[in-house]
C-alpha cells in the first residue's frame, strides 16, 4: 500500500556542496518565484510538454496546480525557488507513479541540483510503498534522458506519437523506469 499522506510531505537535503534543498508543496505562494524562473526566451520550451512562460503562465500553472492527479513541488535552494518537479500519475492499485513535469531555472542547470531533487523524490517514493517509478522523456531530450539513466532508470521502449506538445510537435516519448529493488541495491 502506498503512504500517500507520507508523499506530500516537504523533503530536505542539507548535506548538498550546492546549499539546502528544500521541496514542498506549491501552491500560490510560489506562484511569482516560479514564474520569474520561467524565462521566455529559455530554449527548453521548444522540447517542454505544457508552455510555463510568459503571458502562458498563469493559465498553465493554475491548470498544473488544479489538476489532482499531480503533486507538485517548488524547488528551494537556500530558500530560494529554482524550480518544480512533481509526482505524476499516482496509481496506487498498481504502486506505481511517474516523476516529471521537472524545471529547473537556467541558473541552477548542470549544477548537480536536478539529481539530487530525484533523489529526493526517488527516496520519498519508495520509502512510502512505491514498487516502480516511470519518467517519461521527450525523445528530443537527450539531457534529461541521460540524468535519469546516471540514477539507475531503465530505458524500456518509445511510445511513438504519443502526445502533441503545446507548439503542436507532434512527441515520442521514451519510458524509463526504476523499480524499488533496483534503487534499494544502489545503497
Amino acid at each position: 500500500m502506498i503512504d500517500s499522506a507520507a508523499l506530500m510531505q516537504p523533503m530536505e537535503d542539507a548535506g548538498w556542496q550546492g546549499g539546502a534543498i528544500r521541496l514542498e508543496r506549491a501552491g500560490d505562494a510560489h506562484l511569482e518565484a516560479l514564474r520569474a524562473c520561467f524565462l521566455p526566451d529559455d530554449p527548453v520550451w521548444e522540447i517542454y510538454p505544457v508552455p510555463l512562460h510568459g503571458e502562458h503562465f498563469d493559465t498553465s500553472a493554475r491548470a498544473m496546480l488544479a489538476n489532482p492527479a499531480r503533486l507538485i513541488f517548488a524547488v528551494l535552494l537556500d530558500g530560494e525557488v529554482t524550480g518544480m518537479t512533481s509526482y505524476l500519475n499516482l496509481a496506487p492499485d498498481r504502486q506505481t507513479l511517474e516523476i516529471g513535469g521537472t524545471f529547473m531555472a537556467p541558473r541552477v542547470r548542470g549544477s548537480g541540483l536536478n539529481a539530487r531533487v530525484k533523489r529526493l523524490l526517488l527516496g520519498r517514493a519508495f520509502a512510502s510503498g512505491v514498487r516502480r517509478v516511470e519518467f517519461r522523456i521527450d525523445e528530443r531530450n537527450a539531457r534529461s534522458q541521460a540524468a535519469v539513466a546516471k540514477l539507475g532508470a531503465v530505458r524500456e521502449g518509445v511510445l511513438r506519437a504519443e502526445r502533441v506538445t503545446w507548439t503542436g510537435f507532434v512527441r515520442d516519448t521514451g519510458i524509463w523506469s526504476i523499480l524499488a529493488q533496483e534503487w534499494a541495491a544502489r545503497g
